[in-house]
């Protein structure tokens, strides 16, 4: 590992983990603890907020931020697959956003991984399935974020219509569905919807507060919890 990247990679340690020894650094990073203590007092030396000592540990202020760094080839291929795979499947909103954050990537990378950027062969085709959907994600994304109820009606697996008022806790992509978690008020309990299956969607400004025993938390605590909901959700696709 070049010194850069080991200068780098103590920076995020301490961002991660808050209080760190340089015997576990030395350990993480395959070198000396006398090399540590180098680089802690060169990282010092130049302006990095470090505080601590020798055997006892190291800790960085909070609110440092680094300048734009070089990224591995490697992070590069994940940070553009990501976003290629956000532009197809995602939807519009998100889209423009992960094509942004790409371009902001790119104006800031060294020009040989600008070039690398461009032409990765990490694809993500938009010539795939996905059920049709009959309002914007994007409000639902606001939901989620706001932590506002949102009203629809459903149709069940077996074809049942009810008319649902939850509150939405995390959505997850099982191709070629999206699936909704939430509480639903309608069953008090946590239930998982397709995406595709929703009608008359609408958010309301009806805000909730995180109650123990109704939270994502809570939700994902319950043993295999998305994989079933998701199997029960999505069969009669695979069917």
């Amino acid at each position: 590992m070049r010194r850069a990247d080991r200068l780098f990679e103590i920076i995020q340690l301490m961002r991660r983990k808050g209080t760190v020894r340089a015997r576990d650094l030395a350990e993480i990073l395959e070198v000396s603890e006398r090399t540590i203590y180098r680089d802690i007092q060169d990282l010092a030396a130049s302006g990095v907020p470090i505080e601590g000592e020798a055997g006892v540990g190291y800790v960085m202020k909070a609110g440092f931020d680094l300048p734009p760094l070089m990224f591995k080839e490697s992070e590069i291929e994940a940070l553009v697959l990501g976003a290629r795979i956000v532009e197809s499947w995602a939807d519009s909103e998100l889209a423009a956003a992960a094509s942004d954050a790409l371009a902001k990537i790119e104006a800031v990378v060294p020009e040989r991984l600008r070039g690398f950027m461009a032409e990765t062969a990490l694809l993500a085709p938009a010539t795939h399935h996905m059920e049709p959907l009959s309002f914007d994600v994007g409000d639902l994304r606001r939901a989620l974020r706001n932590l506002l109820r949102i009203r629809f009606s459903y149709t069940d697996v077996q074809g049942q219509p009810t008319m649902r008022a939850v509150r939405p806790l995390s959505l997850a992509y099982f191709g070629p569905v999206w699936v909704l978690a939430a509480w639903c008020e309608l069953r008090e309990d946590f239930r998982t919807f397709r995406l595709d299956r929703m009608r008359d969607f609408s958010v309301t400004e009806e805000r909730f507060r995180p109650e123990r025993g109704k939270t994502l938390h809570d939700f994902l605590k319950r043993t295999n919890t998305w994989t079933r909901s998701a199997q029960n959700e999505t069969g009669a696709v695979r069917r």
